[in-house]
């Protein structure tokens, strides 16, 4: 009997098809290119916000006159909203801020209409000097007094500021009995902006060229410093992508505002002929808020003093382990609030060219607003200088384009403080997903 030899043939297995790349989300492609999504997010928002109310205005919000308002109203919650970015960073918040501002502008008010004037004078040269070196000091020393009540006795934050929510606005109240202080000295006006308080077109675009120097430096700089320490870098076609998109801006803007121009009669009284256009170009409050923002980016990022506010924030326990003075910087951090307090209550004066006792009225509520949208979390560790800053401009947006429309006060607060609402939810939202 013949033996059937069977074989079993080995079926190679079926070439399976490759697996197509698949198409990356908006979010991977921002993560890759080291964006910042809550930043980009911001953008986009107030983009949609400056056309909606354009539209809605009537086509008011889009003129160079009112963005040039717009960028000098957003002056003074900015540069509070820089200080109070460290201040939640920490764990910690300020409700005083509104209240001192107030006293502190008094101070500076009183200084220029009665206290110098008997000394040296009215309208000396130092007058604006003496008032703004007096308000800032004053004002970190009130902070420092804030921030030591609760680093060294522990006391919470929220009662102490809430105290001086009601002290600082009844010393306010008190220093003058009420009473409106006015005129403010000729030069310290001309930190409130105004006509007089501006650069100028040819002085405007020189700032921004400088600006947009400056953003290409830092570029180098940070490539050069990440390529030396081995980290990944950023495709080069990104870096490039985002220089001209910052440089655009930045011209765009000083060209936009450069459009507002000088009354005719201010223009006639500087000797300029007849029909001339002089352009006012970016105003003092502006310049004032692009330095601190500027200043308290490094601070934050490049000095021990940011690091060590993040590392509190961010686990308070670990910190005092390692070694950190925990409560020596949280101190100082008051120290900060309280000065740059003291500088928008200049600015603020200046601006209106008197000292009131209402002055600063839920301006808390703005600064905090502005911090929190920005992308600043009250959980601790997590903010950005600059994004307080387009938070402020944010809030600015939404009372500047509700007041176009006719919007009444008691609407623009819901409206406020809804969006705090919303953007604190989004915030524990976007964490607790994270976790």
């Amino acid at each position: 009997m013949a033996e059937t030899e069977i074989t079993t043939t080995e079926r190679e297995p079926e070439a399976q098809p490759e697996d197509e790349p698949r198409p990356r989300s908006f979010r991977e492609m921002l993560r890759s290119a080291e964006i910042d999504g809550r930043l980009a997010g911001m953008l986009i928002a107030l983009a949609i916000i400056w056309v909606g109310f354009h539209f809605l205005s009537g086509g008011t919000f889009f003129t160079p006159r009112n963005l040039w308002n717009l960028s000098v109203q957003t002056s003074v919650v900015a540069i509070m909203a820089t200080g109070m970015v460290l201040i939640i960073v920490e764990r910690h918040i300020d409700l005083s801020v509104g209240a001192l501002m107030a006293a502190v502008g008094m101070v500076m008010g009183l200084l220029q209409n009665d206290w110098l004037p008997r000394a040296i004078g009215f309208d000396h040269p130092w007058t604006w000097v003496i008032s703004l070196v007096a308000g800032l000091v004053l004002g970190a020393l009130i902070g420092g007094f804030q921030g030591g009540i609760i680093a060294y006795l522990g006391v919470p934050s929220f009662i102490v500021t809430l105290g001086g929510f009601l002290v600082w606005r009844g010393v306010a109240w008190w220093l003058a009995s009420g009473q409106t202080i006015a005129p403010m000295d000729s030069n310290f006006r001309l930190l409130g902006g105004g006509a007089e308080g501006t650069i100028g077109g040819t002085w405007s675009w020189i700032v921004g060229g400088l600006a947009c120097v400056g953003i290409v430096a830092l570029q180098v700089m940070k490539r050069r410093q990440r390529a030396k320490y081995g980290f990944r870098l950023r495709p080069f076609w990104v870096e490039i992508a985002l220089g001209v998109f910052a440089c655009a801006a930045v011209l765009g803007a000083v060209a936009f505002l450069n459009r507002y121009y000088l009354p005719p009669l201010l223009a006639e009284q500087r000797g300029a002929p007849p029909g001339a256009q002089i352009s006012l170009g970016l105003a003092f409050p502006v310049l004032i808020t692009l330095a601190v923002t500027v200043l308290m980016t490094f601070l934050a990022t490049r000095r021990r003093f940011g690091r060590y506010v993040y590392a509190i924030g961010g686990n308070p326990e670990a910190a005092e382990l390692a070694g950190i003075k925990t409560k020596r910087t949280v101190l100082r951090t008051f120290m900060l609030m309280g000065a740059l307090v003291g500088l928008a209550g200049a600015v603020q004066i200046a601006r209106l060219n008197a000292a009131v006792s209402s002055l600063g009225t839920g301006m808390e509520l703005s600064v905090i607003a502005a911090a929190v949208i920005g992308g600043t979390s009250f959980s601790g560790g997590i903010g950005t200088i600059p994004g307080a800053v387009l938070g402020a401009l944010v809030m600015q947006s939404l009372v500047s384009g509700m007041v176009l429309m006719g919007v009444e006060a008691p609407l623009q607060d819901i409206v406020v403080g809804a969006v705090l609402v919303a953007a604190v939810t989004l915030d524990t939202i976007i964490r607790r997903r994270a976790t």
